[in-house]
């Protein structure tokens, strides 16, 4: 039986008019935050006002995810993606506007940044419910869920480089600009996408007798399980991005860690197309442990690389995990939950990851100075080995216990 390719994923109906519309919208958090922030900074005068307001925004938008997805979830795509679509695009035009001369209150920007980081649309979770409503053969999505891994990879490795051009000719705030056409733009050609179904959707087989769905982690063991994971990797990633800035300064090459990050983003692409095209045997819940645990072992080997090379290759070995592990974590939200939930379920992913690698840095930034970069580094990678070894414990577990229960039967 052969694997299904790439392009068979794109000729599903409506698929590639739909992800790219998705991708349009997307390319806005790859360009908004970094452009926000020097915007912010530049108006200010001051690093320390730029960083609490973006720390605002960013915590609006990680921790209400899972509540703006509920609300796709009750109301439908087509209902709820615009108002927070246009909301947000709103909210950033007038950070754009704001931030255009100096002399804009810390204070003002704080609420402005705090508010559109509370109406991010959920467009990654709504793409991908809609890759599981598209494609319903299980190798197939698995495919859809790579490919769109990768993209958004790609999204916010060229994100920032668009930035850059983009300051560099006009300005910070016509970044920030550029961020609010470009969500309006990709959020309204989804909407409007044959792939995404009319109506409010029919929630009367749902635990709440037609009411808005809920979904609980506390319910769903795979979920929790995939969700404690993936915010393990996020925090080994996360702590990994300030780790390579330490480690290159340390052996005297600070200018090659953009060359170092770049290797991790290369190979996460990779490893995402590779994960999708090869056939696995092993379960998800068992795949997602193990490549959780080869992206710490990675990062605690890179505290011992001993020169910017190795450090390169070992942070690119690291990277080889990274999109499969998230791809996997995506999958095993799609099989937890059924259609009126599941859009809340990619999300609670998505959140988890987010916040981990949020943690992740500031928690290295406070040991950094403190500790050994080796040790660091084996601190940074210890949450990804022991969720990895506590979940496939509980997996051993549950398959002895279910032998025992044949055998006595």
């Amino acid at each position: 039986m052969s694997t299904p390719s790439y392009a068979a994923v794109l000729r599903v109906p409506h698929a590639a008019r739909a992800f790219a519309a998705a991708l349009t919208g997307r390319l806005s958090y790859g360009i908004a935050p970094l452009a926000l922030l020097l915007a912010v900074k530049d108006a200010t005068g001051s690093y320390s006002a730029a960083g609490t307001v973006m720390a605002l925004f960013g915590a609006a938008s990680v921790f209400l995810s899972p509540a703006r997805a509920g609300l796709i979830d009750r109301y439908g795509a087509r209902r709820a993606l615009p108002p927070m679509a246009g909301l947000y695009a709103v909210l950033l035009t007038a950070l754009a506007l704001v931030t255009w001369r100096p002399g804009a209150p810390p204070l003002f920007l704080g609420v402005l940044a705090t508010a559109a980081g509370a109406c991010t649309p959920p467009l990654g979770p709504v793409m991908r419910t809609l890759w599981s409503e598209l494609v319903p053969d299980r190798e197939l999505l698995r495919r859809a869920y790579s490919l769109d891994g990768v993209a958004e990879e790609l999204l916010y490795v060229s994100g920032p480089l668009l930035v850059g051009v983009a300051v560099t000719a006009t300005g910070p705030a016509v970044a920030v600009l550029a961020g609010a056409v470009l969500i309006a733009a990709g959020a309204g050609a989804l909407v409007t996408s044959p792939a995404v179904p009319r109506g409010k959707p029919d929630h009367s087989a749902g635990a709440d007798g037609g009411a808005a769905p809920g979904l609980r982690l506390s319910t769903v063991p795979p979920l929790r399980r995939a969700v404690l994971v993936t915010a393990a990797v996020g925090l080994c990633l996360g702590a990994l991005d300030l780790l390579a800035v330490a480690l290159t300064e340390a052996m005297q090459r600070a200018s090659a860690v953009s060359w170092v990050l770049a290797a991790l983003s290369a190979t996460s692409a990779v490893g995402g197309l590779a994960y999708g095209a090869l056939r696995w045997r092993a379960p998800l819940g068992v795949r997602l442990p193990v490549m959780a645990a080869g992206l710490g072992a990675a990062v605690a080997a890179a505290g011992l690389a001993g020169n910017v090379y190795v450090l390169a290759a070992v942070v690119g070995a690291a990277g080889l995990f990274v999109a499969p592990a998230l791809t996997t974590a995506y999958l095993i939200a799609d099989e937890s939950a059924d259609a009126a939930r599941r859009t809340r379920a990619g999300a609670w992913v998505n959140t988890a990851f987010n916040a981990g690698s949020s943690g992740g840095t500031a928690a290295v930034g406070l040991l950094v100075d403190r500790l050994p970069l080796a040790l660091c580094c084996a601190v940074a990678a210890a949450p990804a080995l022991l969720c990895a070894a506590a979940v496939l414990g509980t997996g051993v577990r549950r398959a002895r216990a279910g032998t025992e229960a044949v055998d006595a039967v």
